[in-house]
């Protein structure tokens, strides 16, 4: 709120006050940053800095059933030895379902997100950065 000023003169305080209010419109504009000044959606040029991610999901089936997806696995390793080793180490159940929108993605049973992370960062020698782990 704006005082009001000691004098009597209502066009004085009138001029006070929108000076007053340009100035603190002036410095509220100057803390906002230009977003006009980088464009945060242009090429950057870093190519070769461009990865895709192996995304580890969970999906809830029938009560406590839960089903753990994995794809986006780089097409250079064979999914069927993959899922095979997955398999044998964690004692469940797996298919490989084709999918048209995300291609081959590991079905297994159960909840093995954390297991399958660090059977891709151990075995396999990807990065942790590179798998997003989603779910509840």
């Amino acid at each position: 709120m704006i005082a009001q000023l000691p004098s009597a003169n209502t066009s004085t305080n009138t001029f006070v006050k929108e000076r007053l209010a340009e100035y603190c419109i002036h410095l509220f504009m100057s803390e906002i940053t230009n977003f006009n000044a980088v464009d945060p959606f242009a090429e950057t040029g870093d190519d070769e800095q461009l990865q895709s991610y192996i995304h580890i999901r969970i999906q809830q089936r029938n009560g406590r059933k839960t089903l753990t997806t994995v794809q986006g696995l780089p097409t250079e390793y064979d999914q069927k030895r993959i899922l095979k080793a997955l398999k044998k180490d964690f004692a469940c159940n797996g298919s490989i379902v084709k999918d048209e929108e995300h291609g081959e993605v590991i079905q297994l049973q159960g909840d093995q997100r954390v297991k399958v992370m660090e059977f891709l960062t151990g075995q396999l020698g990807l990065q942790k950065k590179s798998i997003k782990i989603h779910g509840f």
